[in-house]
This record gives C-alpha cells, structure tokens and sequence, in this order.
C-alpha cells in the first residue's frame, strides 16, 4: 500500500514546490513508484515539470476535484519514468467555492485518489500557500506531511496555524495523519540567525526534524526555469545531493531499503 504525503506550509515562499518536484524526482530515481500532484492554483510544479498550466487539455486536479473527469484521466509521464504528474490550473481557486455545497467536501480529494492509491509507492501532494479548502483536502488525503521551515525567526512564528490546522483534521476527517517531519529549506550556514533557527527548531521538534538540510543553491533555483528537477539539470549540484539524501531519510524512516 502506497504513502500519501502532503507537502505544506501557508507560508509562501519556504520551498514547498521545489520540496515536492525534487523529492518526488529523487523517490522515482531510487525505483519507487511515484506521482506528485499539484493542488496549488499558481501552478508552479507543473511548469517545474515541464507541462504548460495553460494547457487546453482540461485535465488538471481541478478538473479531478469537481467531478468532470476521473483521477486516470489526469495522469501525465514526466522525464522519469517513474514518475508521474497530475497537473494545476488557476481554476483550481473556483473549486473552493464549487465545492461548498458538496457532501463531505473536505474529503473530495480523498475519495477521487482512491482508485489510484495503490498503484504509487509514494504519492507527493504540493499544497497551496493558504489553509482553506483545497489545503484541508490535501490533508485529509494524505496520511503524513512535510513541513518546510525557511530558518527564519518569522517563519517559525507561522508554523501555529498550520499545527493547529493539522490538529483539527486529525480531530475529525483523518484522524490516522501523522507529521513526518520538519524540513529545513534555503539553509546558509554563513548565517548566525540561520543556525539558530535551526537549533530551535531541533530543540522544540526533536527527532521530527529531518537530519537532511536543503542549502542555498543557485542550480537548484535555476532548474524549474528549465522544466527540470534538479536531478536532471545538475545531478552533481548540492541541491540534487540535498534531495537525494532526503528521499534516502524518507524512505529510512518508513523502513524500507534504501540504495546506495
């Protein structure tokens, strides 16, 4: 049975699109079966993969979401061959709206993903910057999520209103959802603040703070320009050794064996 991960913060801006695109990538590298999904309406793990959000085809989530077509029929092959893509559109804000008068509308998402769950060894969810209905849907999907903390005094202060969000799904649509971790993002360790920060955060979550930090890195925000994964832009960089090394940790902690 395959593992749902939502990758969430209603922080904009601390790494979660390049978090899902390269985690995703890296996870199809190391022979597991994978599919991202792009549940954010600006749509930029889409274009990070290399398939236009402005694509006349109409087969987005949003698309999924509302009912017009099922979860098969969205599915794209990227660059990797285990990896596949469901994109976004920014109709995806209408959905929210269109949804409200749905039975069990936190759950719509869940429930389109059932046919497909098991077919993906890892199915990575990249989530709006808000925590409205499409960002409840992603959790209520998902059976974990990762966190990404920009080492900033503020971004910490931010992390609150996701908690309790994630405390309030757990409370009622999916109580089985986990944290799997913190990830540190667009770490300098020339930065005093930034060590810190990182110190907190270790101190606060312990052990659910991922051992792997993503660093600053200059390939690494170059390759979505390029409709690429950092893994196929730069294999030699530091931002695709980061990720690689992640997924490794990721798949540790859900036991499961790792190449070297």
């Amino acid at each position: 049975m395959g593992k749902t991960i939502a990758i969430a913060n209603q922080k904009g801006g601390v790494g979660k699109t390049t978090t899902a695109i390269n985690l995703a990538a890296s996870l199809a590298v190391l022979e597991k079966k994978v599919l991202v999904i792009d549940a954010d309406p600006q749509a930029n793990t889409t274009s990070g993969l290399n398939f236009s959000p402005d694509s006349d085809e109409k087969r987005t989530i949003y698309e999924v979401m509302i009912g017009k077509i099922g979860v098969e029929d969205a599915l794209i092959q990227t660059e990797i061959a285990n990896l596949h893509m469901i994109p976004s559109h920014i109709n995806l804000v209408g959905a929210e709206i269109e949804m409200l008068d749905v039975p069990e509308r936190e759950s719509v998402l869940a429930k389109a993903l059932a046919p497909i769950k098991d077919a993906y060894d890892y199915i990575i969810i990249d989530c709006s910057p808000s925590l409205g209905l499409i960002t409840v849907n992603c959790l209520t999907a998902a059976d974990s999520v990762i966190i990404p903390v920009q080492p900033e005094f503020f971004a910490l202060e931010g992390l609150g209103k996701l908690l309790q969000t994630i405390r309030l799904v757990q409370g009622g649509v999916n109580p089985g959802l986990t944290i799997e971790g913190f990830l540190v993002t667009m770490f300098d360790g020339r930065t005093k603040v930034h060590t810190q920060v990182v110190g907190e955060l270790r101190g606060h979550f312990n052990d659910l703070v991922f051992r792997t930090i993503i660093q600053r890195n200059i390939r690494l925000s170059e390759a979505p320009s390029h409709g690429k994964p950092i893994i196929l832009y730069d294999i030699m960089s530091t931002g695709a050794n980061n990720y690689l090394n992640l997924a490794k940790e990721l798949l540790e902690k859900n036991g499961e064996p790792v190449q070297q």
